[in-house]
């Protein structure tokens, strides 16, 4: 609700009214309403363009000179550009729309137009900011005599009239009064210049571009006349003062760009009076003949007016400093502060003399505490500017000494935008400053070229560059010649790093530094030909090598560096690194990926001579050719190559150097690279040669079912397994035969002679990787029946010994042996699924009952063993304990994945779902996963699955409690299996998905209760009743017509027999059925059963506190009673409320309706509750 400016005083409180009145000689009124101030910013679907074609009607303030003034600047400034929009009349707001030609030129205008009628042009200036804050309301205009009254200041006030709806500010912007009238709801409302999109932003640099021009284009004439400057200052101080979001945020905008724009006048103003005295002292030194007395009178008189005009613009920038910015600085509002920052900063840099002092910097220093990210980063970004100015050092250097220890703490910001900005910061001060950080300082700091966030690591890794690198190569310039000076900047620099690396003491993370190096230091990380001749250096020659730990650690540096020039920056673990390269980030990759194949291919072999006696560093260079350019075509190197490779796998066993190797030839060996045959025939002789040589070894070693005990043949069979098994999970090698080959060593235990268990470790994975390469390559192998009945012979053996090896004593046979069975069924069950049916395939083999309980055995034994995570341990003992729980759930996820691919069947499942509540922080999210997938294969099954499990463990607690004996620690309390159950039922997520699972399980449980129950003095209840307080954890996931029909179906077991609700022993029922009903909701679900083998415990039931006499207690009931009795309580639920005769939306049928089996009426409509109009599920 918006006045119109003709009743705009009648609309107004008649206080406001009078007073306004009696102050003004004169007043003026301008409508910012809808209609017609053109103020469509508020609606957020109309364009920009669309705006700028509507006819607005001009501010009733600017005279029709005005007016023609503008539509002649708009014509100057866009030509027919302009008159293609049928532009008929502008206002300043409207300027902002047209780019800042036209903008440029309606300033100029309006400057004319303010010569003239400076008022009316004023008022339109004042009508502009308001409109630019997104205000649709009216403002009027009021002259005022004299500022010092203090009756007319006693009356600026902002108010609110909530009859009619406004919001009022009444202000002083000498010499007018101005009251701004606008609606309630502007709060809630998006104005400009924090619209959403690209407006939002193009209208923010449009309204700061207008500012800009505004003092431009006056700075020569009118911004010294004490009148323009005076009210533009008073409107925006005032404005920014408000309660209002919308004018505080936008005038405080527009009042610290008018501050920079002044501080630009301030800069020319002091450049021509420099000018000016440079010429006077010019004119000074001249002689008496050739110095003009009047002449230098002139420039000094223009000296003082500069100098006069000087000190009244730094006043105006102090006024509004304090009265502007010493307010907003600390405003609620984030994106206000950081305006005020971002300002200050740049304030600080461009006009240091009046500025960059401590009385401005504190507030800097103040708010890099600030909570909200954006105005920490903007003061870092301020002080970036200011420390890079090395003529402006001096004058921070209490800011420094006061404010350091927080741009330190600053790197280990939450934001990571934060951390890196102050980061460059640091960096920035180092090089400007050598004494501002100590040691301790870089020590801390350096670090970071270890951080998870790849840009604050390569910013470190400059500061760690330009620290210690560069400082050791520009010691090291002497008067030698240019490649030896390099040479030695080389070596010093590697060295630099070498030590720094050893002394920071994270070993493993060399990769991590040489991205971090990367950016900065690239050119002498793919010095490929330096590094390797620092490598290949005698350690005997002048200056003295590297040590053997350095040498170690260059291997590591050489490696990564050809790792990031082959793969780019894309690190396990961290953050922040181009996804996507771009056409240039590949071009280099593939010119350094060229150049360091064709360097290191005739290189590595000389290497791998030098260094062929150390395992490590061989384990390092051999995965170098790994990252070779597959194009690459030099058949005599590449032979070299592969000979030396050769010869180092005759000396080394090694998992590191044989993992390495094997990864090595697979890369080499691919279709796609140069030399393949020459590699694949390498290759095939190595591993001719291994299985000759243990063909060989085992030639006599098995004779009379016994294995040899000598220990260096024994020795000599283990090495070669490990070559085989490495090259084996990365080669198929099915033409060796290596299962007919191996096999024979599983069928005789150590005990009785039979290998020992490191060589019964080796086979066991051999054969695995056998079997696994014959199942993947089926498609290609399987070409006859016969062999397909071959292969499954083979997978019947391999399971055999594999079940017989899991009784072996030595425990890590036993975990191989366990964990080779269930990869091949795995693998084999995979292959099924996948294989064509029009061409011979894999035949189906079903494991033994005798191996699957076997396999559920071993599991439970050996997963589900000590403590779970929660429990306390000891520092030296957690890094044990971590690599135990590793191995743990590799067993445990071996196991689920047998019943996910339907190896097993999914009741074999039920002893696992167990333990998921007591190993919840170890395995939880594997038994999770495992309920999750069997459920999308067989929901109902799966359901079952639960069921089984939980009546599993509720037998095993009753037994106990018959027995009487010590607690077992395989039974759980009955607390435990009910909040088991709790669980259970929180993964049924959607209830109308799983609507059969629920009915399933509760009519399960109530046949488990009742099922061949005959009542007798002796056993007047089921021996599983409490069962039921287990149950009705589910029943929460009951649909309604559910609850009904599965209360019925209770009834027709309970009907046989005679209850009595008022006795003890039946209160598990009797909480069940409250489940049902609902009557028990809004009460606290306590169990009223034994939960640690203790008697039932009275008082429980919610009707235990209910009289016995007078009132409508349960009653007893018989088999010729058929209703239920209903126990009148108060509703705690509105689905109390409904009514029955209401249809269930969440209703569905069960099957469709031709098939659905209705049980007799008598049972199903237990009281006449179940209504016509509901879909029942069969039970």
């Amino acid at each position: 609700m918006i006045p119109e400016p003709a009743a705009t005083a009648a609309s107004r409180p008649s206080e406001h009214k009078n007073n306004s009145h009696d102050e003004a000689n004169s007043s003026g009124t301008v409508n910012h309403s809808e209609d017609e101030s053109g103020n469509e910013n508020r609606q957020k679907g109309v364009r920009p363009q669309r705006r700028r074609k509507r006819a607005h009607k001009v501010s009733e303030n600017v005279a029709s000179t005005s007016a023609k003034a503008a539509r002649s600047g708009v014509s100057r400034a866009g030509g027919s550009h302009a008159k293609q929009r049928h532009v008929e009349a502008v206002t300043l707001f409207e300027v902002v729309t047209m780019g800042r030609g036209a903008m440029q030129a309606v300033i100029d205008d309006w400057v004319e137009a303010y010569v003239t009628d400076r008022d009316a042009s004023l008022l339109d200036l004042i009508s502009f900011f308001i409109q630019c804050s997104g205000c649709k309301g009216v403002v009027t205009a009021e002259m005022c005599h004299s500022k010092e009254d203090s009756e007319v200041m006693s009356q600026m006030v902002e108010q609110v009239d909530e009859v009619a709806g406004l919001q009022y500010k009444k202000f002083l912007a000498f010499p007018w009064i101005l009251t701004v009238t606008w609606p309630m709801d502007t709060d809630s409302v998006e104005y400009p210049l924090i619209q959403s999109g690209p407006y939002g932003r193009w209208f923010h640099s449009e309204f700061c571009d207008f500012v800009s021009v505004l003092v431009a284009q006056c700075q020569h004439s009118v911004i010294f006349d004490s009148y323009l400057m005076s009210t533009l200052i008073s409107l925006l101080t005032e404005l920014s003062n408000s309660y209002v979001r919308a004018f505080r945020h936008t005038c405080t905008l527009a009042a610290v760009k008018l501050l920079s724009s002044l501080v630009g006048v301030a800069l020319s103003l002091s450049v021509s009076i420099e000018n000016s005295q440079k010429l006077c002292e010019v004119q000074k030194t001249k002689t008496l003949r050739q110095k003009s007395t009047l002449q230098l009178e002139r420039i000094q008189k223009k000296i003082t007016e500069l100098r006069d005009k000087r000190a009244e613009i730094e006043s105006m920038m102090d006024i509004i400093f304090k009265g502007v910015f010493l307010k907003r600085y600390r405003d609620v509002l984030p994106e206000i502060r950081s305006i005020c920052m971002e300002e200050l900063g740049l304030w600080m840099k461009l006009y240091s003399s009046a500025f960059l002092n401590d009385s401005y910097l504190k507030y800097m220093g103040w708010m890099m505490h600030d909570k909200v990210p954006d105005v920490r980063l903007k003061c870092v970004l301020g002080l970036q500017g200011l420390y890079g100015d090395p003529l402006l050092l001096p004058k921070l250097d209490l800011f420094t000494s006061r404010f350091k220890d927080r741009m330190i703490s600053m790197t280990l910001d939450k934001d990571n935008e934060v951390a890196v900005q102050t980061m460059k910061l640091l960096v920035v001060i180092s090089k400007t400053s050598d004494d501002v950080l100590s040691p301790e300082d870089y020590k801390l700091l350096l670090q970071f070229v270890y951080s998870s966030q790849r840009p604050l690591a390569a910013t470190a890794g400059e500061l760690l560059f330009s620290r210690l690198l560069n400082t050791v190569a520009s010691d090291t310039q002497d008067e030698v010649n240019e490649e030896e000076a390099h040479k030695q900047q080389t070596f010093a620099q590697l060295k630099a790093l070498l030590q720094f690396y050893q002394e920071s003491e994270l070993h493993k993370h060399v990769v991590y530094l040489v991205d971090s190096l990367w950016d900065c230091g690239g050119a002498l990380l793919k010095d490929w030909p330096a590094l390797t001749s620092v490598l290949l250096q005698d350690p005997s020659s002048h200056p003295p090598g590297l040590t053997l730990a350095e040498q170690a650690v260059l291997v590591e540096v050489l490696v990564a560096s050809v790792r990031q020039a082959s793969e780019g920056p894309a690190l396990v673990g961290r953050s922040g690194a181009k996804k996507v390269l771009s056409a240039r980030d590949k071009k280099i990759l593939t010119d350094d990926c060229t150049k360091l194949t064709e360097h290191l291919l005739k290189v590595l072999p000389q290497l791998l001579s030098k260094f062929s006696s150390r395992c490590d560093v061989v384990a390092s260079l051999m995965k170098i050719p790994q990252y070779f350019l597959t194009e690459a075509e030099n058949t005599q190197a590449l032979s070299s190559l592969l000979a030396e490779m050769g010869a180092v796998l005759e000396l080394h066993s090694s998992p590191a150097v044989l993992e390495a190797a094997a990864r090595t030839y697979l890369s080499l060996c691919g279709e796609e690279t140069a030399g393949c045959s020459v590699t694949r025939a390498a290759r095939d002789s190595l591993v001719q040669h291994w299985v000759d040589q243990l063909t060989a070894l085992l030639g006599d070693s098995l004779k009379d079912d016994r294995f040899p005990a000598d220990e260096e043949k024994t020795g000599e069979i283990l090495a070669t397994l490990k070559k085989l098994r490495a090259f084996h999970n990365c080669h198929d090698l099915f033409r060796w035969n290596l299962f007919e080959l191996l096999s024979p060593l599983l069928s005789v235990e150590s005990s009785q002679g039979g290998a020992p268990p490191e060589v019964l470790l080796e086979v066991l994975q051999c054969l695995s990787y056998s079997m696994l390469w014959s199942l993947n390559m089926s498609s290609e192998t399987l070409t006859s029946r016969d062999k397909a009945v071959a292969q499954r012979l083979q997978l019947r053996l391999f399971c055999e010994r594999g079940h017989h090896c899991l009784s072996h004593s030595d425990h890590s046979v036993r975990q191989q042996a366990f964990l080779g069975i269930c990869d091949v069924l795995t693998a084999h069950s995979y292959q099924l699924h996948v294989w064509d049916p029009t061409s011979f395939g894999p035949l189906l083999y079903t494991p033994s009952p005798k191996l699957q309980r076997a396999l559920l055995t071993f599991v439970c034994v050996h997963a589900f063993v000590g403590p779970d995570s929660d429990s306390q341990c000891s520092v030296s003992e957690n890094s044990e304990r971590l690599e135990d729980l590793h191995k743990r759930r590799n067993l445990l996820a071996a196991y689920c994945k047998l019943i996910v691919h339907g190896v097993l069947e999914m009741s074999m499942a039920a002893e696992v779902f167990m333990y998921y509540m007591k190993y919840y922080n170890d395995f939880g999210d594997i038994i999770k996963e495992t309920m999750y997938r069997t459920r999308q294969t067989d929901k109902i099954e799966s359901a079952r699955t639960l069921v089984l499990c939980l009546q599993q463990l509720f037998m095993r607690l009753k037994r106990e409690q018959e027995s009487g004996g010590r607690a077992h620690p395989g039974v759980q309390t009955f607390t435990s299996i009910k909040e088991l159950a709790r669980r259970f039922a929180l993964t049924f997520g959607d209830v109308v998905k799983f609507r059969e699972c629920i009915v399933m399980i509760h009519r399960n449980g109530i046949e488990f209760v009742f099922q061949e129950f005959s009542q007798t003095p002796e056993t007047p209840t089921p021996l599983y009743l409490s069962y039921l307080t287990i149950l009705s954890e589910f029943s929460s996931k009951l649909l309604k017509p559910d609850k009904k029909t599965v209360f019925s179906y209770l009834q027709k077991h309970t009907a046989e027999h005679i209850i009595d609700l008022r006795e003890e022993c039946w209160q598990p029922l009797i909480y069940y059925r409250a489940s049902l009903l609902a009557v028990a909701e809004g009460e606290d679900a306590v169990s009223y059963v034994s939960s640690d083998r203790k008697p039932y415990l009275p008082n429980r039931s919610p009707f235990s506190k209910q009289k016995l006499d007078g009132s409508k207690s349960p009653c007893l009931f018989s088999p010729t009673d058929s209703r239920v009795s209903k126990v009148h309580r108060p509703s705690f639920s509105p689905s109390h409320q409904e009514k029955t005769a209401d249809p269930d939306p969440f209703c569905v049928p069960a099957e469709p309706a031709a098939k659905r089996l209705n049980v007799e009426a008598s049972v199903l409509s237990a009281g006449n509750e179940a209504d016509d109009d509901t879909v029942e599920i069969e039970l």
